[in-house]
């Protein structure tokens, strides 16, 4: 699913870190070494039919390298 942040990301979490992440062979392999942590946080984001709704989003992330693979984990209904 194709989506685009339009806010900025709040309520910003750690998942987990380092040798916990379950993938991050392939996280190293693929973007290179650094300190990495799986995070959550919640996002307005704009869809592929243009709506625009809060989701949480998960997405990987390390030092000196930055942010990785966005994904929308679940649409939140919140006023």
């Amino acid at each position: 699913m194709y989506f685009q942040i339009v806010s900025d990301i709040t309520s910003r979490e750690t998942i987990a870190y380092g040798s916990r992440i379950k993938e991050i062979r392939r996280l190293r392999r693929r973007y290179g070494e650094g300190r990495w942590r799986k995070r959550k946080g919640l996002a307005r984001v704009r869809l592929e039919n243009g709506a625009t709704r809060l989701a949480e989003i998960h997405w990987y992330e390390a030092a000196g390298l930055g942010r990785f693979e966005f994904k929308i984990k679940c649409f939140v209904d919140r006023l």
